[in-house]
């Protein structure tokens, strides 16, 4: 499998432009693959209809409708929009995980699991962070 370092993406900016783009957490979601605390992030409440964008980049992401209640404490949901995300093999903190990135500008999103609901059975773990939320028109 290939890593994240090995790809190119649309977006690519240099790290003092990260930095003057995202606000602190972000970045260091982001960034710096960290993650923030559960159960913080304003967008575990949100329900309206919408999209789930790229807190770098803008890049849509997420319908709202794929958005569930997982208990996880981070914004979850069963399905990206097609070709918005993409993964790499996470084997940091001595587990294996598959992280889930921006496949426009390579952010940190967070993780996918293969324990969410039905249609798809896989639960999008995101950083509330890494989000920003578009509300339908």
């Amino acid at each position: 499998m290939a890593t994240k370092q090995d790809k190119t993406f649309d977006i690519e900016l240099d790290d003092m432009a990260w930095r003057q783009r995202l606000d602190a957490q972000a970045y260091m979601v982001l960034r710096q693959h960290s993650t923030e605390r559960a159960h913080t992030s304003p967008l575990n409440k949100e329900k309206r209809p919408g999209r789930f964008l790229c807190a770098g980049c803008g890049s849509a992401l997420f319908d709202a409708a794929t958005k569930y209640e997982s208990g996880s404490g981070w914004p979850s949901f069963w399905a990206p929009l097609e070709q918005a995300v993409g993964t790499t093999e996470d084997r940091s903190f001595f587990m294996r995980r598959v992280e889930v990135h921006c496949a426009k500008c390579g952010g940190h999103l967070g993780h996918v699991f293969n324990d969410g609901p039905q249609p798809t059975g896989e639960r999008y773990c995101m950083n509330g962070a890494a989000l920003k939320f578009e509300p339908k028109e």
